[in-house]
């Protein structure tokens, strides 16, 4: 499978009056072509940092990439100008962002901002733009496209607001699509709907997905692989089915616990107890050490190494490697 998108030790933090926030701490992944990899976590724990990272929207101040490579394609983003990543964006990687209900501009018609991007990034006529347009609506479900561009975001409910955004990120026929929280505030009608609507959108168009979610009933539907995030890391990265039915990590383990399940009685829901780590004065060690039912001692001192369990399957965690609890007793022995 050919790589289209290579995060490797990816740092980004905030400037703020009472200190620094590392929001994003040596974050690794990457991305296949025709793939979707979601990334699961608290909120809080970097998830939307690393995907605005991507894009290079971090406000700079306070934000800023203090370290790492984002790989797009052979193309270091990270070094890339401003007027390099106009272009990539939306022609080549798209995003969708959290709340539709803010992402569409009330004074424009639905028509003028979906062409807007055709017309920027392509060298086509208002009259092909505009026939792209019905095109992308017709794909995205909306009725009646023709009469429906020339209405305005208040006129569309918070379902048809998410497809007009989700066809806009389309448009331009991107290789990347990252979607941030597609589903938050739908009803779960909606949702299914949306999900469906990736799936098909995939198939057709072959767009590789990143989809930043909490919710684990949207990874089960559409992921094919999964990466766990916790205070600013990835703590484990597998298939869909070894993160479901083989979790390593505890947290990983919590996560998976604490999601509602009609096979069983409501008294066995476990919620993670605690809070994540102040992001100001990090952890040392495994930053989930303080809400971990497991955690040694070693947890607290030393940050775990990264133990490979199969080709597809990574978790940084100490109870998962007995060669790394020997290496790290020792180094603590002689502190």
């Amino acid at each position: 499978m050919e790589k289209i998108l290579n995060v490797k030790d990816l740092h980004v933090s905030f400037k703020t009056y009472g200190g620094e926030v590392q929001a994003v701490r040596g974050v690794d992944f990457h991305l296949e072509k025709g793939e979707t990899l979601a990334i699961v976590g608290e909120s809080g724990c970097g998830k939307s940092v690393t995907s605005n990272s991507i894009m290079r929207l971090i406000p700079s101040p306070p934000g800023k990439i203090t370290k790492g490579s984002i790989s797009y394609r052979g193309q270091d983003l990270t070094q890339a100008t401003e007027k390099q990543m106009r272009k990539i964006r939306g022609l080549d990687i798209s995003m969708i962002f959290q709340d539709p209900m803010t992402a569409l501009n009330p004074t424009l018609t639905i028509g003028s901002q979906l062409i807007e991007g055709l017309l920027q990034h392509k060298p086509v006529s208002k009259k092909e733009a505009k026939l792209k347009a019905l095109r992308m609506m017709d794909l995205v479900g909306i009725p009646n496209p023709e009469e429906r561009m020339k209405q305005y975001p208040h006129q569309f409910s918070g379902g048809m607001r998410q497809r007009i955004v989700i066809a806009m990120a389309l448009i331009c026929d991107p290789d990347l699509l990252i979607a941030d929280e597609p589903t938050t505030a739908l009803d779960v009608t909606i949702q299914a709907q949306i999900l469906e609507l990736f799936e098909r959108i995939q198939e057709k168009t072959g767009v590789s997905i990143i989809l930043i979610t909490h919710d684990l009933g949207v990874v089960a539907k559409i992921a094919d692989r999964i990466a766990v995030m916790y205070a600013g890391k990835i703590i484990e990265v597998g298939t869909k089915r070894e993160i479901f039915y083989n979790p390593q990590h505890p947290y990983t383990q919590g996560l998976l616990k604490s999601v509602p399940r009609l096979d069983l009685r409501e008294d066995t829901l476990i919620p993670i107890e605690g809070t994540p780590p102040d992001l100001f004065a990090p952890p040392e060690g495994c930053p989930f050490t303080a809400r971990c039912p497991f955690a040694m001692e070693v947890c607290d001192k030393i940050y775990p190494f990264h133990s490979k369990l199969t080709a597809t399957h990574n978790v940084e965690c100490w109870l998962q490697d007995e060669r790394g609890k020997r290496v790290a007793a020792s180094a603590i022995a002689s502190k």
